[in-house]
């Protein structure tokens, strides 16, 4: 059996800038949420809501260090696979990746149809075909080079900024009313902290870029800076966007509506806001579909380099330095994904529920490097005391399991079909091993 790979990956290109890495931190996050979890967060916790905010950031923040420790001591493609399966141990790499593999299929679903739906205000278009062509455009924007998808990336980026830019400032400026946001605290704390696990999606996949790890440029110094400044970024966007449409709309119209930021928009820019909170929702959505793409192709890349899933998935394009195999296997498994029922509490549990696992595991390997891998850890640029990278560890894993557990009032059946698949997974691992 091969160990999962440890090092950067000679045969793909380095071709994600720190600009990239922001991108894909900041592009993974700012998706659907942000256009749909501000109404309900608001009608909990009142303008509180903006606490709610910072509540719901701090476990990634905490999550974020191991990422920024681990990224920065070992930057490996992949490594939400190899850090665990190397660090913790080979099979429970492999089912958190296996677990993840429904994870992706199911944000690509969701990811397409909402953006679909936000297509449709302006033009109605058939929903799966729709879809299916959304899934082969971030399948070409990724197929010929990790730079032209970063390339994309950053550029969609860009134009997300500015539209949401003349969104704070233009609502800032002509209608926003401090006094919409007295009471602050309307419930009290802890309408506060009911709110905050619905805006938790707000930052989930802001340490995107390193399952990318092997293609960033200087890895080990521009991953940490990256996860830095995106995360930090996109708590100030939250804040300033909730706030804009706090002061315009007030805490019980904007708790009432259906599409708050676009409602929000058309209060101060008439008929120009819905073609501009369209485009804004349709990039948001699309940067996270494009993300996916990229960094769900390196993760079945990891596991066949470790002989845990066919060695064709580990071929490199020799012109064009991408995981081209990879990349149309997580195409393929988007369109079988298009044949699920188009139910969206159900997707975004069995969207979560493999990544909070996944952030888990991560805290726990960056403990046991800090603990037992003294000539690793002396790599990482980010380098906080042994100590305190074992502390950020256990709290970031606890915080993770805390909220797996809270999903399943929501829903049980995302929790069986994660079961099923991994029982699966686990005849699956069985004859793979059984064989070697």
């Amino acid at each position: 059996m091969t160990g999962p790979a440890t090092q950067a990956n000679p045969r793909l290109a380095k071709g994600i800038t720190l600009w990239g890495v922001v991108s894909l931190g900041l592009g993974t996050a700012v998706g659907v949420s942000i256009f749909s979890a501000v109404a309900p967060a608001t009608a909990l916790a009142g303008p509180g809501m903006l606490l709610s905010v910072l509540v719901a950031a701090f476990p990634m923040y905490l999550i974020a260090v191991s990422y920024a420790f681990l990224g920065s001591a070992l930057p490996v493609s992949g490594a939400s696979f190899v850090w665990p399966a190397r660090f913790l141990h080979p099979a429970l790499g492999f089912f958190i990746a296996w677990m993840r593999i429904v994870a992706n299929m199911g944000a690509m679903v969701v990811l397409a149809l909402v953006l679909v739906r936000y297509l449709s205000m302006v033009v109605p278009l058939p929903t799966r075909p729709t879809m299916f062509v959304l899934l082969l455009l971030a399948l070409l924007a990724n197929l010929f080079g990790v730079g032209i998808a970063a390339r994309v990336q950053g550029l969609m980026m860009v134009f997300l900024l500015l539209l949401f830019g003349a969104f704070i400032s233009w609502g800032g400026a002509a209608a926003f009313d401090p006094a919409r946001l007295d009471p602050l605290l309307p419930g009290g704390f802890g309408g506060v902290v009911a709110a905050a696990p619905l805006l938790m999606g707000l930052f989930f996949g802001i340490e995107a870029a390193t399952e990318a790890g092997a293609e960033v440029v200087d890895g080990r110094r521009t991953i940490p800076v990256g996860i830095a400044v995106a995360i930090g970024s996109a708590s100030l966007l939250y804040l300033a966007v909730s706030a804009v449409a706090l002061g315009i709309l007030g805490p019980a119209r904007l708790a009432a509506s259906d599409a708050p930021i676009l409602e929000a928009a058309q209060a101060f820019m008439g008929p120009v806001a819905v073609p501009l909170i369209v485009c804004a929702a349709v990039i948001a959505i699309g940067t996270s579909l494009n993300a996916i793409f990229t960094l769900f192709s390196r993760s079945l890349l990891a596991m066949a380099e470790a002989d845990m899933l066919p060695v064709a998935l580990a071929r490199v394009h020799p012109r064009w330095k991408t995981p081209y195999l990879a990349l149309l296997t997580v195409f393929a498994i988007g369109c079988v994904g298009l044949f699920l029922p188009m139910e969206l509490t159900f997707l975004f549990l069995a969207v979560n529920i493999p990544n909070l696992v996944k952030y888990g595991s991560i805290c726990l390997s960056a403990a046991r490097v800090a603990q037992s891998h003294p000539e690793i850890a002396a790599r990482a640029s980010f380098r906080p005391s042994p100590r305190y990278i074992r502390m950020f560890g256990w709290a970031g894993a606890l915080c993770a399991a805390g909220l797996v557990l809270a999903g399943w009032e929501a829903d049980w059946r995302p929790y069986l079909l994660l079961l099923v698949w991994s029982a699966v997974g686990a005849v699956w691992y069985l004859w793979r091993r059984q064989r070697r």
